[in-house]
């Protein structure tokens, strides 16, 4: 359902997020992530923080689950982003950085358990993760997409499932775009150098 609503809006959600200002969310994440690291943005979307982590210097993976969105977010970076979802992600302590920028909100609240175990074994020890959520908690429909609205107690429960990772902070925010009012929860997690 979610990926059908991208396959048909594909190019105005492209239009709507492409050229948001998100620089204050990237400094406490680049600011943890190693010089010239490898970056994953998992949803990557309109590969608008895939091209601005490029231009930072690092070394960036992206991948987003609907053709349509990843021809528009290759084209846009240069990148080759790869078409597959997050229970296709496979890769063992790859990331300095894991970068998930309003994705994992669209991962059923049951099959997010899951979905953070495979983006933690991807994080190399000591790498940094970024998360967003719409703030709240429950499950919803909203013009055909689906979202998991997470609030500071949700998002405890579920890096509390995974042995590794620690939550490092979270804070809230404001949408950025100008014709939105909306809650974000945000959160850096950072998986332990210690085995």
């Amino acid at each position: 359902m979610t990926i059908h609503y991208y396959q048909q809006n594909a190019n105005s959600f492209f239009d709507a997020t492409v050229a948001v200002d998100m620089s204050s969310l990237y400094a406490p994440f680049v600011a943890a992530v190693v010089p010239q690291g490898k970056i994953l943005d998992a949803g990557c979307g309109s590969g608008r923080d895939s091209k601005a982590f490029l231009a930072m210097g690092f070394d960036v993976d992206a991948f987003d689950a609907t053709a349509e969105i990843v021809a528009l977010a290759t084209n846009y970076t240069g990148l080759p982003v790869r078409q597959q979802t997050f229970a296709d992600l496979n890769d063992h302590e790859r990331y300095d950085g894991i970068w998930c920028c309003a994705s994992l909100l669209h991962v059923d609240r049951g099959a997010l358990p899951e979905v953070m175990q495979r983006l933690s074994r991807a994080l190399k020890p000591g790498g940094v993760w970024y998360v967003s959520f719409k703030y709240g908690d429950g499950e919803r429909l909203k013009d055909g997409r689906h979202f998991t609205d997470l609030n500071e107690a949700g998002l405890d429960a579920l890096a509390a499932g995974l042995p590794d990772i620690r939550l490092s902070s979270t804070w809230q925010t404001q949408d950025k775009r100008p014709d939105r009012d909306e809650t974000w929860l945000n959160a850096l997690l950072v998986k332990s150098t210690a085995r």
